[in-house]
């Protein structure tokens, strides 16, 4: 009867043991994906652009321009990218928005505002700005990435961020997060959480 009870114990151990190991590997995709980064465009970062001190003096370069020629739309998405390098959020989304107002057919830009008005904790702007990059774009996956993470984790939107990474898959099957973790996984790890 001991013998039976211990077989007993130990079974419900593995099984227990088994299940907080699934349990800890779910938490463990969605933080992940949670504590990462938006994908940007596929310009350089903060990593490319040199140390503070040469942002900083190249912002105020980039700062110069733009006011001798308001109508430079290079100038002006160069300073968006140099201020979303320095972390300067507002300086970034109006210099995007100025580039934009020259030049409202780049999705690229739009997507790097997106990410900035997430940043600025302004999540309906945020996906405002992925869906004008998306429909200048049909397959602009980065912009479509991103919405993903904005409604999951800004929103709560689980059911609306599974439809976008859906879209995400019929454009690139091989599509990954900037954590390094492919669509296909995340989405198959929310709908498990969705079906319980």
């Amino acid at each position: 009867m001991q013998e039976k009870h211990s077989q007993f114990k130990n079974s419900a151990v593995i099984w227990a043991g088994g299940v907080f190991l699934v349990i800890g590997f779910f938490i463990g995709i969605v933080v992940g994906v949670y504590n990462s980064d938006l994908t940007p465009t596929g310009r350089s970062l903060s990593g490319d652009a040199g140390n503070a001190s040469e942002l900083k003096s190249r912002i105020v370069k980039l700062k110069d321009l733009v006011r001798q020629n308001p109508n430079d739309l290079e100038s002006w998405i160069d300073l968006g990218n140099a201020c979303f390098d320095a972390d300067q959020y507002e300086e970034s989304i109006r210099a995007y928005q100025k580039a934009l107002a020259i030049n409202p057919g780049n999705a690229d830009v739009w997507t790097d505002l997106g990410v900035m008005y997430r940043l600025s904790s302004q999540p309906q702007e945020a996906i405002n700005a992925f869906d004008k990059a998306a429909a200048l774009d049909p397959k602009h996956e980065i912009s479509r990435i991103n919405k993903g993470i904005v409604l999951l984790h800004d929103l709560k939107d689980s059911q609306g961020a599974i439809q976008v990474w859906e879209s995400v898959l019929e454009i690139n099957p091989l599509a990954t997060l900037s954590s390094g973790q492919s669509v296909d996984e995340m989405l198959n790890t929310l709908k498990n959480q969705a079906r319980r």
